[in-house]
């Protein structure tokens, strides 16, 4: 405003007579273009009104025919659905039996399944007349082996106990105050017993050598040695100079 008014007084005309007046042109403009853009989507409507274009068709959802489950398709459901019930229930049984009876037929049988299969293809039938027996003690020390008429072999020594031939150590009971037992499996149908052991030098499951001392007796009891075939006791071999030998 005071530019115009210094730019009328360089035209020298008196100030009294001017009259200064604003114009809002982007006002204005604003509302000539809003009203334009109403007149234009007026316009468009009231054609898309008149024409009967299928393009400007209201859409519409396509209404799809659900067709009835097929008897097969029920079928295979309830067989699936019957498979995993007796899965389940298997599961469940395996797991119970093998918290409560662990050596339950079904455990037993998967077991065998799992882990027995090599085992059972390997079977040793071998019988006690296929092993050679070595000395029960060193051939340098000087013990004196008997043997009874049911065929058990004792004696009293502070010595080590060598194994009569090559097996696996399948069990150990007592303790060194009362005297350890144990038992050495050979074949499948072949074993030894032997108790009054202080001390021994293996593991339940280990390979036992019969170079290699199995156990220890410090002489204050007496140990016995027993040799079983299918169970039963046999008696069947001689002793001379400590030296074991099938009769």
């Amino acid at each position: 405003m005071n530019e115009e008014l210094s730019y009328a007084e360089m035209l020298e005309i008196p100030v009294e007579t001017v009259t200064v007046t604003h114009r809002e042109k982007r006002k204005r403009s604003q509302e000539s273009d809003s009203e334009l853009r109403d007149q234009v989507v007026e316009r468009v409507n009231d054609r898309m009104q008149e024409t009967e274009d299928p393009l400007y068709a209201e859409s519409t959802p396509i209404e799809r025919e659900e067709k009835p489950e097929s008897k097969k398709s029920k079928r295979a459901k309830r067989l699936l659905f019957a498979e995993f019930a007796a899965i389940c229930v298997i599961c469940a049984a395996i797991f119970l039996t093998n918290i409560f009876l662990p050596q339950s037929a079904i455990n037993t049988f998967v077991r065998n399944l799992f882990y027995g299969q090599g085992e059972a293809a390997a079977a040793d039938t071998r019988t006690y007349q296929d092993f050679t027996l070595s000395p029960i003690v060193n051939e340098f020390e000087e013990v004196e082996l008997a043997v009874s008429e049911t065929g058990v072999l004792s004696f009293t020594a502070d010595c080590a106990v060598y194994a009569p031939c090559e097996g696996t150590l399948v069990s150990v009971n007592g303790d060194g105050a009362s005297g350890f037992t144990v038992e050495l499996k050979h074949s499948d149908s072949f074993s030894t017993i032997i108790s009054g052991l202080n001390d021994v030098y293996y593991a339940v499951g280990e390979r036992v050598k019969s170079n290699v001392p199995l156990a220890h007796t410090d002489g204050e009891r007496t140990v016995r040695v027993m040799f079983y075939s299918d169970g039963s006791l046999l008696n069947n071999y001689t002793v001379a100079e400590n030296t074991l030998a099938w009769a």
